[in-house]
């Protein structure tokens, strides 16, 4: 029986940048990259080899220093280091929403008790960019325009379609961001992939906007995934 892990290598290693957006949007695809395909290897291999399904926890989609480099959902290379023991040659990037998730892993128990139950992942699976003013590309989310979402959304549809065949608990999703899950719950009525949604607020605004309330936050991240790991 394939595993979890199977499935997720086999999918993320051959992803293809959709060709139809807005000229002026970008998307980074890493897993062409030998290093980022062994990584993902290890990853899954060494958190995802069993057929158990998980909670899915979906994001909107990736940083361009978070899986846009790694290909691992929420995790700089510093991070795939420090917390998940894989060796890798990738620049150190910074991105705050790695940081928030990386405290909300080791308060579970660590990455080997948070990946055992959960799945971190997006509504799109590739990091999208955007032509800044004289700075270079800047992180871009699939709603920021309506053309883009438009263009992006039967992609949506298909990541997730996709993604839930790796092996996951239908009764309960986590959403991440409050705009994310107007977008989430419209594909879920659509869909009616998840019987439940729970939606968190996005690390980022957390550690952008509430770095004085993070204890807080952490300590809700954790009681909401228990209660999602217990109705199971």
């Amino acid at each position: 029986m394939p595993t979890f892990a199977d499935k997720a290598i086999a999918y993320y290693n051959t992803l293809v940048a959709p060709a139809n957006l807005p000229p002026d949007i970008g998307v980074l695809n890493p897993y062409q990259q030998p290093e980022v395909e062994h990584i993902v290897g290890e990853f899954y291999s060494r958190f995802f080899s069993d057929p158990n399904p998980r909670v899915f926890v979906l994001g909107i989609n990736p940083g361009r220093f978070g899986a846009g480099v790694t290909g691992i959902s929420f995790t700089t290379p510093q991070n795939l280091r420090r917390y998940c023991g894989i060796d890798n040659d990738l620049r150190d990037t910074p991105e705050l929403s790695s940081r928030f998730i990386y405290q909300v892993v080791e308060a579970f128990g660590g990455a080997k008790e948070f990946y055992s139950q959960f799945f971190l992942t997006s509504l799109f699976p590739l990091a999208l960019t955007k032509s800044g003013r004289g700075t270079g590309p800047i992180n871009y989310n699939f709603y920021d325009d309506r053309i883009t979402t438009e263009a992006l959304w039967p992609a949506i549809t298909e990541t997730v379609r996709t993604q839930i065949n790796f092996g996951y608990n239908r009764k309960v999703a986590v959403c991440l961001g409050r705009k994310n899950e107007t977008y989430l719950r419209r594909l879920n009525d659509q869909q009616s992939f998840f019987d439940r949604i729970v939606t968190l607020d996005h690390p980022r605004y957390i550690l952008q906007y509430k770095t004085k309330d993070i204890p807080m936050y952490l300590e809700r991240y954790i009681a909401t995934l228990h209660d999602c790991i217990t109705d199971v």
